[in-house]
């Protein structure tokens, strides 16, 4: 696998996970208190519908995107965890985006 094929793995996968954790975050921060608050729970099944489709894609390709770029059990797992905390996928960002930075570096 080249490196460019790589790098368009890592671009696609934190797209993914970016907006599971946005999904997330507007689903802890603005539904849930919209309908506690204001009695508006339609805002959670629409919310939670989305999220939950967002969080079942960010598990599918976790598992191939770990493997094809042959991530450690450690960094994996990472990924895994990070999907069910609300900021998790904004940390783990972190990681795709020095890996993204790494590749485009031996691009050139």
């Amino acid at each position: 696998m080249t490196n460019e094929e790589r790098l368009a793995i890592v671009k696609r996968f934190r797209i993914i996970s970016l907006t599971e954790g946005t999904s997330m975050l507007v689903l802890v921060f603005i539904a849930m208190p919209l309908k506690w608050i204001f009695e508006l729970p339609d805002m959670v099944t629409y919310v939670g519908w989305i999220h939950g489709i967002l969080f079942i894609i960010y598990v599918l390709v976790l598992f191939p995107t770990s493997r094809k770029l042959r991530w450690s059990f450690q960094n994996a797992l990472f990924g895994l965890i990070a999907s069910v905390l609300p900021f998790g996928p904004f940390l783990f960002d972190r990681k795709l985006r020095k890996q993204e930075q790494n590749l485009e570096e031996q691009k050139q």
